[in-house]
C-alpha cells in the first residue's frame, strides 16, 4: 500500500509542532516551565494578531500560546547583538586564508 505524500499545510504543522515542543522542553530543562501555574497574565490586544500566532504556531488555546510565546523569548540567544557587538575587534592583518 503506498503512503500518501503530506501536503506543504501537513508539513508545516509538522515542522511547527516539533519546534514547538523542542522549545517547551528546554523551557522546562532549564526550569521556566514547572507544574506549576502560578500567575496570571492579563492584557489588551488586537484578536486578529493572537489569532494569526496561533495560526503561524499550530495551538489552539491562549495558555498555549503564551507559554510557548515567553519561553522562546525566554530562551532566545544574543547572537546577533553579540556578532554586531565583534564589529571592529578582529585586527585587520589576521591571515583568513582567502
Amino acid at each position: 500500500m503506498a503512503t500518501q505524500p503530506r501536503t506543504v499545510a501537513e508539513s508545516e504543522a509538522e515542522v511547527a509542532l516539533t519546534r514547538n515542543r523542542l522549545v517547551l522542553e528546554q523551557a522546562k530543562a532549564v526550569g521556566l516551565l514547572g507544574t506549576a501555574k502560578n500567575t496570571r497574565l492579563s492584557g489588551r490586544v488586537p484578536s486578529e494578531l493572537i489569532e494569526a500566532a496561533k495560526k503561524r504556531a499550530h495551538v489552539t488555546s491562549d495558555t498555549e500560546l503564551l507559554e510557548l510565546a515567553l519561553s522562546r523569548l525566554a530562551l532566545e540567544d544574543d547572537f546577533g547583538a553579540r556578532l554586531v557587538g565583534r564589529k571592529g575587534r578582529i585586527p585587520t592583518d589576521i591571515d583568513l586564508g582567502i
